[in-house]
């Protein structure tokens, strides 16, 4: 992120990392589902358009890559537990919170500490 950063631009970013982990874990489930649940080819194609939107949404966060990616990388993990609910229909459970809590307070050290 940049060395200032306002409420407005956290939460634009932080909407734009859920669309950018939503397109990703799409992308990534539609392939699984080919590969490992015996599902048609043909969902290979909007799992690549997926991945590719990913890509896309990726490049378009502010400030250094590796900083984006290590604060990305905790928003990715929130919605995959999401994820784990929603559409696997498992509950998550203690361990699943904790693990996403911890990578969203790793996230805030990273992002605020830049932030002052």
């Amino acid at each position: 992120m940049s060395d200032r950063i306002d409420a407005m631009s956290l939460v634009r970013v932080g909407a734009l990392f859920v669309v950018t982990a939503i397109a990703e874990i799409l992308g990534c489930y539609l392939a699984y589902l080919w590969l490992r649940q015996d599902r048609p080819a043909w969902l290979l194609l909007p799992a690549a358009v997926s991945l590719a939107f990913f890509a896309w949404l990726l490049s378009l966060h502010p400030g250094p890559a590796g900083r984006t990616y290590a604060a990305y990388g905790a928003v990715y993990v929130v919605i995959a537990v999401g994820w784990l609910g929603f559409v696997d229909g498992q509950r998550p459970d203690a361990w699943d919170v904790v693990g996403a809590v911890v990578s969203v307070v790793g996230m805030a050290i990273i992002v605020l500490g830049h932030a002052r």
